[in-house]
């Protein structure tokens, strides 16, 4: 179909949820997609974290086609050998014990609640303002924007907003009702807010000492982005309960709850959680990350792309660690990302101010020369 059919045939046919940006994808190799006029963007926001080792990976396409030709889903009845390979994979990576497979990272919370009001018998959880944590009920119930929540109250009760970033606030919100504490390591929607750098073990020490779990919430942060698999990694610490999505497979949806607790039988479920294809896909991209040493990677060039970013006219403060940077601006945000849509770099206002860039793991310092080329044509 040519690009206005196109247009026009999502207005007819799909749902009116998502604000649209004026790019037809066709393609995409490397940290690049095309348009379906041939046309080059830099692709800086990672397909929203996804594209983890970039388009048109080779490996993964393969691994996803063999698969294909084998075994696309069966149920969760009966056993799974790729589920099998990718779940001692993130036991090992994590430190924790037990995996439960789902689609997304709003499932992956889902279960990582549930988990939580089982293992303790309690029903309330102390979140953080600013937080998201997905958009179904309870996720919902979790999640800081009104915006979002507002026309589907009533929600899931038990969810108490305290202040990121001050844990005495957690401290004084625990009560005998209190199952456990959710939070991300860095908050993502929120414009890239990175904590103190001793926040999470203050965190972790205050959840142990009163006897509740700490969830941490990975789904932005996790598969290696900030330069350790886990931003937790950072803080020394371990969770009682982690939840990843996003870019574990390279876009092929999948979610996962990492835990040392676990579900009964018929506690929790998902039909298409973790089936063969997915997993297969997320075995090849684990498996990229780490034979070609991306975590490094996004480290080192997500340094290099703070420093040159933090020299910019008009940007007031640079945030985040390794692929995970967030860029305070004078000026609108949601103006200027669509202006560096038209020049062929895709980034993205996560709020008025601030810029959120999540480039693929295989970015070089080429790829950050050329965004950093666009950015200061158009600051």
């Amino acid at each position: 179909m040519e690009t206005e059919e196109i247009k026009k045939k999502d207005s007819k046919y799909i749902m009116n949820t998502y604000g649209r940006l004026n790019l037809v994808s066709d393609k995409g190799s490397g940290c690049y997609i095309y348009d379906k006029e041939g046309k080059k963007y830099l692709d800086f926001l990672g397909g929203l974290a996804c594209t983890t080792i970039g388009y048109g990976n080779n490996e993964v396409a393969s691994a996803i086609a063999k698969q294909a030709k084998t075994l696309i889903h069966i149920s969760n009845y009966y056993y799974n050998e790729q589920q099998v390979i990718l779940a001692e994979k993130l036991v090992k990576l994590s430190g924790l014990k037990k995996c439960f497979f789902c689609n997304s990272g709003t499932e992956a919370n889902e279960a990582a609640i549930k988990l939580a009001k089982k293992v303790t018998g309690k029903k309330e959880f102390i979140v953080c303002k600013g937080a998201f944590h997905g958009r179904t009920h309870a996720s919902l119930s979790a999640t800081w924007k009104e915006a979002y929540k507002k026309p589907f109250s009533p929600l899931v009760e038990g969810f108490t907003f305290i202040e990121y970033n001050n844990s005495n606030a957690i401290e004084n919100a625990i009560n005998q009702n209190t199952a456990a504490v959710m939070l991300e390591p860095i908050q993502g929607e929120a414009g890239i807010i990175v904590p103190n750098e001793n926040y999470l073990k203050e965190v972790s020490e205050i959840c142990k000492r009163k006897k509740i779990l700490l969830i941490l919430d990975e789904v932005q942060s996790g598969n290696g982005r900030t330069g350790k698999f886990f931003a937790y990694q950072y803080a020394g610490i371990l969770p009682d309960i982690v939840t990843i999505a996003k870019g574990l497979a390279n876009g092929v949806p999948i979610g996962v709850c990492i835990s040392n607790y676990e579900f009964e039988k018929g506690n929790h479920a998902s039909t298409f959680g973790g089936n063969p294809l997915v997993c297969a896909a997320a075995n090849a991209t684990l498996d990229y990350i780490l034979k070609h040493n991306l975590m490094k990677n996004a480290l080192v060039i997500g340094k290099y792309l703070i420093s040159k970013l933090s020299k910019l006219k008009k940007v007031k403060k640079v945030k985040g660690k390794g692929f995970m940077i967030g860029v305070e601006i004078i000026g609108d945000a949601k103006e200027i990302a669509n202006k560096c849509l038209k020049k062929g770099l895709i980034v993205n206002g996560v709020n008025k101010f601030t810029l959120r860039l999540l480039p693929p793991l295989i970015a070089t310092k080429k790829e950050v020369n050329e965004a950093i080329r666009i950015l200061k044509q158009i600051l």
